[in-house]
């Protein structure tokens, strides 16, 4: 039986897409978590999965080879429907997974317990999950320890968009000083180019004067050029 999609599916499949975790490489972390979980739960199988639009990928996988599965068939998609732990104590015994491909055939899933991960906007990115192939059922200890990592799950998640975050905000101030220094060396080439041109401009305009005023011309040019040195410009020629 294929689970509804949830009431905020929309504002759910934004929000994970602002984690940009789809389709990443493994992360020791997750791994962990995963390998946690199998022990805690005495599983032969763990997963961290991200439920996207139309398939269920798994960050991190313990005993399980398969990549992603369609959606329509994800146990995890029927976990994201609820705050709360998913317990399929036997899957041939539950109308909603008994004729499942992922139970009739391989992998053979009998037992499923999944936590959604909730981020701490309230969307369900995913879960934590345990599987195994044969009926059981999980203890309150098993099931709060799952519950826990499911919050390190997501905390991760938290830091891994927040670290994204900061990042790009560094690079587009980095940026931005680039682009401010570039513009403050060509005001200053133009305010250099002004200068030249008025000194050349002061001292063509004082050679025009008669002899008798040359002794003249050179005292002001020779006070435009202390001006002009007090201010801390340097003629370029």
């Amino acid at each position: 039986m294929r689970s509804p999609l949830p009431a905020n599916e929309a504002e759910r499949l934004r929000a994970v897409e602002s984690y940009d975790i789809l389709d990443t490489p493994p992360e020791k972390i997750f791994d962990n978590l995963a390998r946690i979980a199998a022990s805690i739960c005495g599983t032969e199988v763990a997963l961290v999965s991200i439920m996207d639009k139309d398939r269920q990928w798994f960050k991190a996988k313990i005993g399980w080879v398969i990549k992603e599965t369609p959606r329509e068939v994800a146990f995890c998609s029927h976990t994201i429907l609820s705050s709360e732990i998913l317990i399929v104590p036997d899957a041939l015994e539950d109308e909603r997974f008994a004729d499942n491909p992922l139970v009739t055939q391989d992998p053979h899933i009998r037992f499923y317990a999944g936590m959604p991960l909730i981020n701490p906007d309230g969307h369900a990115l995913g879960t934590i999950c345990v599987i195994d192939h044969k009926p059981r059922q999980l203890t309150a200890a098993q099931q709060d320890s799952l519950a826990v990592l499911a919050k390190c799950a997501v905390g991760h998640l938290e830091l891994g968009k927040a670290h994204r975050l900061l990042k790009a905000q560094a690079d587009g101030l980095e940026e931005e000083v680039r682009q401010r220094t570039k513009q403050l060396e060509v005001a200053k080439k133009r305010i250099e180019m002004s200068y030249d041109d008025t000194l050349r401009a002061l001292g063509a305009a004082l050679d025009l004067r008669d002899n008798e005023t040359a002794g003249h011309s050179r005292r002001v040019t020779a006070y435009c050029l202390e001006i002009a040195k007090a201010i801390g410009y340097r003629a370029t020629s």
